[in-house]
């Protein structure tokens, strides 16, 4: 055990707590008998408080590989494994994983608590589909594999329950067969809000969809956005240089955030100036090529440490999803309100998922377009934040728990009625929502 202050990867809130690293059912056991309240974690790779707690379970030790078959596909490993390492040998392998996020640094028990969704949510749905099963110790310290179709409703009080019914041991799901390492990609420009959702529904066949807006355009040019599309690609799409070693990508050069940068450094200006530059990097209409998975699927990923750009009190990310047949209206009222406050985003990231699991209450997705933002921590915020959340609740959406930092208790209660009461295994966020 040892104690130390820490955050999430927003560096909002920040909490002193006591870390402890079981290796075993057996050692959660013991922790359990003697704690009040204990709050799993991964990697902090969660953006607020969700993963915090004065008494902390990281899952950093169970860090092995338990059995791979090459054959089926079928990967079984320990809940403190990153995407990252698993990325590595099974790539190699001829095989991708299933969903990813937007970061290959969480763990396999960070994905399934948040149960991540990806690009792909409108062909694959969320992690928790391709589970064959999970191990978790419950609060009695009994350690339960749970499945779809054993214990299922651990299994499904478990995926999206942001570690609140155990911690997760270990688990097994099933991965993606590929060709290559490489992903054929379209990039579409759209001129604003209408142009680019007509982008996304004309893609559904697509496996791969995701668009960057421009927050602070208005008029005709609201919502005016760069929409990628993408497909793993096939031996005979690669360049011949490429041909050899289908499944290994080029080197890249790694770059670090060396330091927090000041507060001062982001602004409406800087902002507008970035998302002008960023918009116009591509001149026509379309464009096509062939490129590796890393910058395709984890374009953030190179710069180590990129929160730091946000400076010492840190940002949050603002996830909300909205009805398909209300997203048109309801995403043109959050565009204009963010543009009115002039709290714009560097990062303003639009996907459309599709159809929800209704056995996952927990689970965030639900079919409809999902728009995620970066906003600092600044005096201001937290009444556009207010503002954002009547939106969002007049249009009858919800908010990301694994993005979240302001959630009010109402809108808690009202879009996730179903959630675990608080137990011993309990997070700040679930004690700040629940009381």
């Amino acid at each position: 055990m040892r104690k130390e202050e820490l955050s999430n990867w927003g560096n909002y809130p920040k909490v002193k707590a006591e870390l402890h690293f079981p290796e075993s059912a057996e050692e959660v056991r013991q922790l359990l008998s003697s704690a009040q309240r204990l709050v799993p974690r991964g990697n902090g790779r969660s953006y607020g408080d969700s993963s915090l707690g004065k008494a902390i379970l990281s899952s950093k030790r169970l860090d092995k590989f338990l059995a791979f078959d090459e054959k089926a596909g079928i990967l079984h490993c320990e809940a403190g494994v990153l995407l990252s390492e698993i990325l590595e040998v099974v790539v190699p392998s001829g095989f991708f994983l299933p969903v990813t996020p937007g970061t290959k640094f969480i763990t396999v028990g960070g994905a399934i608590a948040a149960d991540v969704h990806g690009k792909n949510h409108h062909v694959d749905a969320c992690f928790s589909e391709h589970l064959l099963f999970i191990d978790v110790v419950v609060e009695t310290g009994e350690l339960i594999r749970c499945s779809k179709a054993e214990h299922s409703e651990l299994f499904w009080e478990t995926v999206g329950g942001m570690g609140n019914t155990g911690f997760i041991l270990g688990a097994s799901f099933r991965l993606k067969p590929v060709e290559t390492a490489f992903i054929r990609q379209e990039s579409l420009k759209a001129k604003n809000l209408e142009e680019v959702m007509a982008f996304f529904e004309e893609s559904e066949s697509w496996t791969y969809t995701v668009a960057w807006i421009d927050c602070l355009q208005k008029g005709k040019n609201q919502g005016r956005s760069l929409l990628l599309r993408g497909e793993h690609a096939k031996k005979e799409d690669l360049p011949a240089k490429w041909k050899e070693k289908p499944l290994t990508q080029p080197k890249k050069l790694q770059l670090n955030m060396p330091m927090q940068l000041p507060g001062f450094v982001l602004n409406t200006f800087s902002i507008k100036a970035f998302n002008f530059l960023y918009y116009h990097k591509q001149f026509s209409k379309s464009s096509k090529a062939i490129v590796p998975y890393e910058p395709f699927f984890y374009p953030l990923d190179f710069i180590h440490n990129w929160n730091r750009m946000y400076g010492k009190k840190g940002f949050t990310q603002y996830q909300f999803v909205l009805p398909k047949e209300k997203s048109r209206e309801g995403l043109k009222e959050i565009l204009d309100q963010i543009r009115i406050s002039r709290q714009g985003s560097f990062l303003t990231v639009l996907k459309l998922f599709g159809k929800s699991n209704p056995l996952a209450p927990h689970t965030f997705p639900q079919e409809g377009y999902t728009l995620a933002m970066d906003f600092p921590i600044r005096k201001g915020l937290p009444d556009l934040l207010k503002k954002l959340d009547e939106i969002v609740l007049k249009f009858e959406g919800r908010l990301y728990l694994a993005k979240d930092a302001f959630m009010s208790k109402a809108m808690y209660e009202h879009t996730y009625p179903e959630f675990p009461k608080p137990s011993i295994f309990s997070s700040d966020q679930q004690i700040r929502l629940s009381t």
